[in-house]
């Protein structure tokens, strides 16, 4: 039996062992799944903090159920460690891990890098290794397989690497881990053939989709959300014009959307937020300039989308001059920071920036997120406050974040200007002369 025959032997029949690097919001859910499969799974991270979370049983990411990570941590599927010697005793590894941007907007691979030497140092013949960070193009094969080869594994001949795409949504209630398809491309066919030969035996239908290489895998990623990062940049710009024109930009969208065909709904916001959209289209502008071109598009919607929050803000200022109030010296009360509807997740959220502008320009400023209690941000610690307590007496109250959980009548009901960045006062019917939208 060859090298790659056995490992698919294993994967089929369940008794290989996976590893997953990186437990948070993108690695422990598909650690999770994996161990659901029928797989052992053992997780690694450098932090404390999670992997003793997980030996506990106890779950921080919304998109788990609570007693599937307890179950499978009891009966021994799941387990985790910050000791990467564990690695000599997997069959695959799928490395989950942040890519973020330095204060140029260039990628930092450290992570990506740091944990494949990691990985790397107890990485044996037999073993399939799997990047899921969003990346640059030629990532995979670039940075990661001289990484392996150094150790003397020969890539397709006695290991094999690939890189799939992570493709997470927190608080989607649809798509999750399990059911959401799965995009493939392997350094060679083998390479391809193995990886997906695993996530087939993971997802809800094996639906995967596998390409001619890593490089392809890697671009599609970027694709995605480029796609998405340019098209919420447009809503964003038609926003501001119909603002200026006296136009409701979300009756402009919802008369739009009734066309069967040619056209999708995007919404505008306070900006954009999580790990993804904001970054990942920075990664291929990045690595353009190798090829002398220059991704105007791209760079473009990223200045519309980061200027949204100093919009929103100036936008405020207005509202309070015409109630004859400065900004300066203003109770601001902001109902959500959290980047999107009904999670935790504070990962680049445009509220941020949001209090950055409103504590530049001298208000005092109080928020309320029931999803997230406490943050810290240019060193001042913020604290989530009672609506009750604090929206009579706000001078203006801005709806950064559309949870499901507020009474949006009530608060417009009690608010003396409301600001809604997200259309979340759409159905409310009474002293609707209080609303203004974004």
């Amino acid at each position: 039996m060859t090298i790659k025959e056995e490992l698919l032997n294993k994967i089929q029949n369940k008794t290989a062992v996976i590893g997953v690097v990186g437990l948070g919001y993108v690695g422990l859910p598909l650690a999770v799944e994996k161990a659901k499969a029928g797989y052992k799974v053992i997780g690694f991270d450098v932090q404390d903090s999670k992997v003793k979370m997980v030996n506990e049983g106890h779950n921080y990411i919304g998109d788990i159920v609570d007693s599937d990570l307890s179950n499978l941590v009891k009966s021994g599927k799941l387990s985790a460690t910050t000791d990467f010697s564990f690695v000599s005793g997997v069959d695959a590894v799928a490395i989950c891990v942040p890519t973020p941007l330095d204060i140029y907007k260039q990628p930092d691979l450290s992570y990506v890098v740091n944990s494949s030497k990691s990985v790397a140092k107890y990485a044996h013949k037999g073993m399939l290794v799997i990047l899921e960070s969003t990346t640059y193009p030629g990532t995979t094969e670039e940075v990661l397989k001289p990484i392996f080869e150094e150790k003397g594994l020969k890539c397709g001949e006695n290991f094999y690497l690939a890189f799939s795409p992570e493709r997470v949504d927190p608080g989607n209630k649809q798509y999750k881990t399990k059911n959401t398809p799965k995009v493939v491309g392997g350094c060679t066919p083998d390479c391809t053939e193995v990886a997906a030969a695993l996530y087939r035996n993971v997802l809800e239908e094996g639906d995967v989709y596998t390409v001619s290489s890593p490089a392809v895998a890697e671009m599609e990623k970027i694709f995605e959300n480029t796609f998405r990062n340019i098209n919420i940049a447009l809503s964003n710009e038609m926003a501001i014009l119909c603002k200026k024109m006296g136009i409701d930009i979300w009756e402009v969208i919802d008369a739009a959307k009734t066309k069967p065909y040619g056209f999708m709904a995007f919404y505008p916001g306070p900006g954009i937020g999580g790990h993804c959209i904001p970054l990942d289209p920075f990664y291929l502008s990045w690595k353009a300039k190798e090829y002398d071109f220059y991704t105007r598009l791209i760079e473009t919607s990223g200045d519309i989308n980061d200027y949204m929050p100093q919009f929103v803000v100036e936008s405020a200022m207005e509202l309070l001059n015409k109630a004859k109030k400065p900004m300066n010296g203003a109770k601001v009360l902001l109902l959500g920071v959290a980047y999107k509807k009904d999670i935790d997740d504070l990962r680049e959220s445009p509220a941020l920036k949001v209090i950055d502008n409103l504590v530049k320009n001298g208000a005092k400023v109080y928020y309320n997120d029931p999803f997230i209690p406490s943050f810290k941000r240019n060193g001042i610690e913020y604290k989530s406050v009672e609506i009750d307590k604090y929206i009579d007496d706000a001078d203006i109250v801005i709806i950064t974040t559309d949870h499901s959980c507020y009474d949006y009548q009530d608060i417009v009901n009690r608010a003396k200007i409301v600001y809604d960045t997200r259309n979340a006062t759409k159905e409310v019917k009474e002293n609707r002369q209080k609303i203004n939208k974004l």
